[in-house]
């Protein structure tokens, strides 16, 4: 299950506080949550994934996407920030 908040949010800027597993349709999830919130309104995205406890895959994946359309990752648990190290 994941759980996504925004925290702040204005028209330039949004931070979203992400918890659980990004897994499955979680990943989908992101993905919507994150293009709704501020990527398609052209705004700058923060994800806070301090809480994130494990990513299969396809999180990985969808998460170096992000990471690669400058949305900014705080708060990486080791096992993530490994995975996702260029």
């Amino acid at each position: 299950m994941l759980r996504i908040t925004a925290v702040e949010t204005s028209n330039a800027y949004t931070k979203l506080h992400v918890e659980g597993r990004l897994t499955g349709r979680s990943v989908e999830e992101l993905r919507q949550s994150s293009d709704l919130h501020a990527l398609s309104k052209g705004a700058a995205l923060t994800l806070d994934l301090a809480e994130v406890t494990f990513a299969d895959a396809q999180g990985i994946a969808l998460l170096k996407d992000l990471k690669s359309r400058n949305v900014t990752l705080l708060n990486l648990e080791p096992f993530l920030a490994l995975q996702l190290h260029d």
